[in-house]
């Protein structure tokens, strides 16, 4: 009986904690909320990759002001269609009769009637549209958009459309007309804006590979991206022609060319004939296995992609209401002191373990996270809260993980340098310079530091490409390989798309990185509209301006909508230049460096993001029912001020994180290992604009924000340090480690005597060394080859003055025979 009762007693204590327990943990989970407050924000489930999805990018070609001019394709299709085809739709065609169709399409756009070759052109913009009238839904849409751009390039539709675009970009006419105009709107650029659709649609179309699509539409995605990245303008790729569009553009010469249409379509490309960032990771891998250096020690997209966010630090206000709670319920009696669980936990908790089990954790990792004992202000953060009796605690199996660093450690070689010579110096008392083998008379603990440097060493590939161009400029005769014409040596330089763009680009660079910076300006939503800044908003702007309020509203929409696309499309170049170049030699990465950064490209980043970041990145200039190809198939409802006020439903702007994450990788590019930009973060005040940006919950663009933060951090203080100890161990849980990086500490930092200046000059030299030795033709140095062959030599025929016969004894008597020979002097060395 006493057992039965027991028993039913346990029962009835266990149907009681079951009945607690949930309520328990609702308790806490709503004060942990509270406590919390703002600190907490969603993580944003974002996908980084080259582009967005193709119905997205479809649709940020067309302005919402350009809807009217889809039922005007349709029409000028149908028009001309009915001409030559009475019965039947285009997509009840067989190839044949397609493709006959389009020939004569391809005869009408060589006629001299502007009108008629718009018109055309239109047509043919509808079938690479999808011939959306004939189509039930988007899928049909982009199939037909699909099949039909594959079909009119291989009838030559491309090359067709260059020819007319390089007449509309040669029309001084039109550029003269659109200078003396006041206003430019929409219609000033409608020829130039139906060929760049046409143009962008294709090669969009053309890039994007699916998995059931026809075998031999591989060959012509191989024939295409070599045809726009070679010769296929005037000798010059593609890109180049935009490059130029973008300079007269923004040199004023044409300012009613349509800037968004020309960037997208440079960037894809850029990013059809370059390649992407898969791409990238796969070339550099070769590029190693070529250069005999050892693999990478991990794929970084697949690391990046893996990482989670972390909550953001808490702001000032956040920490003063925080203190202010915890003074309100510490009067009700003594609790023990929880850490919060936010961006400075060095080791993120683990989304498997239930509550109780992070309660516990929490108790046993508490620990002061000062430095030398000392707690900053803004690092009193913690919170209070009641933990559950022993009694109400369940007991919970813990599921053990691995838990480490994303990044594996390195090392560069000239880091064990510097430590053996510091070693060397300390205990031998000389130094055995680039020696990093010889350990004799060292103790034993800095063997096993050598040891472990070692076996975390990195070479890349821009190490070995500086030492091999060093080699280079001092043995140039040797190091080089003979032509074979017996002409110049020359090195053997692959013909790689990246490096015949860069050819193309060398020699106005500069106008080329200044005019893309000056567009990212007028794009930036922190910049003010001033009279003198180029306009940007010619192909967005109606004719007509609005009159009500609705279409007010509507405007205002697709302006916003506008500049983010802009600074989309050059963010997203910008970092394909760099990272290509880069790869393909690293001098001409530095080259493009030292442009952007001369051209004040730090600065204007760090303007962009000092701004309500999360503001722009949840921005809602958007709206669904007017994307392409969405409005071409479903009726449009009845737009309202509260449907335009309200948006899509998206927690964030795909399209602004991307452009917020590719402007910090830029960043990051043009800081990494110059102290002398380094120096310009510092100056230019970014720690608080960069730290504001950790409030974005998405771990890539933490982990940049954060690469950023690291670089200038010895700079800034201990205070500073001391202050911000979340931020620092953020640092050491997401970044890579460089094993004796003194970051955190910046010792002796005022003593180092840096020449800032000196070392962009320096820099300076060393590119303009190897553009001349490998891009200057022209040249006539000392290293260039001559004739000393004997019998070729003096079977020359030589120009000699008309008298030189009657002189010429008198000449070999003074010049040679009186003339002695000092025959010792030809054995002695110089």
């Amino acid at each position: 009986m006493q057992a039965a009762q027991m028993e039913g007693s346990n029962n009835d204590n266990n149907s009681n904690k079951q009945k607690v327990l949930p309520k328990v943990k609702e308790l806490f989970k709503n004060q942990r909320k509270e406590s919390e407050g703002s600190v907490e924000s969603p993580s944003l489930e974002f996908e980084y990759g080259d582009t967005d999805s193709i119905t997205a990018e479809l649709s940020e070609l067309y302005s919402y002001t350009e809807e009217p001019e889809f039922a005007l394709n349709r029409d000028c299709f149908e028009e001309d269609f009915r001409t030559q085809v009475k019965d039947k739709r285009w997509i009840e065609l067989d190839i044949s009769d397609q493709k006959a169709y389009v020939m004569r399409l391809l005869d009408a756009l060589e006629v001299t009637n502007r009108d008629k070759r718009l018109k055309v052109s239109r047509a043919i913009l509808y079938l690479v549209q999808g011939v959306f009238g004939e189509c039930d839904c988007e899928l049909d849409v982009l199939y037909w958009s699909r099949h039909n751009t594959f079909l009119l390039y291989e009838m030559g539709t491309f090359t067709a459309l260059l020819e007319l675009l390089s007449m509309e970009i040669d029309n001084n006419q039109a550029c003269s007309s659109a200078v003396r105009k006041p206003a430019i709107s929409l219609a000033d650029s409608t020829e130039l804006r139906v060929l760049l659709s046409n143009m962008y649609l294709m090669v969009e179309t053309i890039r994007l590979e699916t998995e059931d699509e026809k075998s031999e539409w591989r060959s012509v995605r191989e024939t295409f991206r070599t045809e726009l990245s070679t010769q296929v303008y005037n000798g010059e790729p593609f890109a180049l022609l935009l490059f130029t569009m973008v300079t007269k553009f923004c040199s004023m010469n044409a300012p009613h060319f349509p800037m968004k249409k020309v960037l997208l379509l440079l960037w894809k490309t850029l990013l059809f004939t370059l390649g992407g960032f898969e791409d990238l990771q796969a070339m550099k891998v070769k590029t190693r296995e070529a250069l005999c250096l050892p693999p990478l020690p991990e794929n970084s997209i697949k690391v990046v992609r893996s990482m989670r966010a972390a909550s953001p630090p808490a702001s000032a206000m956040e920490l003063m209401e925080q203190q202010q709670q915890q003074q309100r319920r510490g009067r009700s009696g003594r609790k023990p002191l929880v850490k919060q669980d936010s961006l400075e936990t060095y080791n993120e908790r683990d989304p498997f373990k239930n509550d109780e089990a992070r309660d516990d954790e929490e108790d046993n990792d508490d620990a002061d996270s000062g430095i030398e004992g000392e707690v900053g202000p803004l690092d009193r953060d913690v919170i209070i809260q009641p933990l559950p009796p022993p009694s109400l605690r369940p007991p919970s199996e813990r599921v053990s993980f691995p838990r480490g660093l994303p990044w594996v450690p390195k090392v560069r070689e000239k880091d064990i340098e510097h430590f053996l010579e510091t070693s060397r110096n300390k205990f031998i008392g000389f130094t055995l310079g680039n020696d990093i083998d010889t350990l004799v008379g060292l103790p034993r603990p800095i063997h096993e530091s050598v040891k472990t440097l070692k076996q975390h060493k990195y070479i890349s590939i821009a190490e070995v490409q500086i030492k091999k161009e060093d080699e280079l400029q001092q043995c140039p005769m040797t190091l080089v390989s003979m032509s074979s014409n017996g002409g110049k040596g020359e090195e053997e330089v692959e013909e790689s798309p990246t490096e015949i763009l860069y050819q193309g680009m060398l020699s106005n660079l500069s106008q080329y990185v200044i005019a893309l910076l000056k567009l990212l300006l007028a794009a930036a939503p922190t910049s003010k509209a001033k009279t003198d800044s180029i306009n940007i908003l010619a192909d967005v702007l109606p004719e007509e301006m609005p009159i009500t309020v609705l279409q007010s509203m509507k405007l205002g929409i697709d302006v916003n909508r506008h500049k983010e696309i802009i600074v989309k499309a050059i963010s997203g170049l910008l970092l394909l230049l760099l990272k290509h170049f880069k790869l393909n030699h690293i001098y001409q990465f530095e080259y493009v460096s030292q442009h952007l950064v001369f051209a004040n490209c730090i600065p204007l980043i760090l303007k962009f993001f000092n701004q309500n970041i999360m503001s722009y990145i949840s921005a809602k200039n958007s709206v669904c029912v007017l994307d392409f190809p969405h409005c071409v198939v479903h009726e449009l409802p009845e737009l309202t001020a509260e449907s335009l006020e309200a948006g899509d439903k998206n927690q964030f702007c795909w399209r602004n994180l991307f452009s917020c994450i590719n402007l910090l990788r830029i960043l990051n590019k043009l800081t990494k290992w110059k102290h002398s930009r380094t120096m310009m973060l510092v100056v230019f005040k970014s720690a608080p604009i960069l730290k504001r940006s950790l409030k974005v919950k998405q771990a890539i663009m933490q982990l940049y924000v954060l690469k950023l933060l690291k670089i200038q951090t010895k700079y800034l203080g201990r205070q500073w340090r001391k202050s911000n100890m979340k931020t620092m161990s953020a640092i050491y849980q997401k970044v890579r480690h460089r094993l004796n990086d003194d970051w955190a500490y910046g010792n002796d930092i005022d003593a180092r005597p840096w020449d800032f200046q000196a070392e962009e000059c320096a820099l300076r030299e060393s590119i303009e060394k190897f553009n001349s030795r490998r891009y200057d033709k022209n040249q006539n140095t000392d290293f260039t080859p001559v004739d000393n062959c004997l019998q070729s030599v003096l079977g020359q025929r030589m120009e000699l003055p008309e008298d030189f016969h009657f002189s010429y004894e008198m000449w070999l008597e003074r010049e040679v025979f009186s003339q002695p020979i000092q025959w010792e002097e030809l054995l002695q060395t110089k």
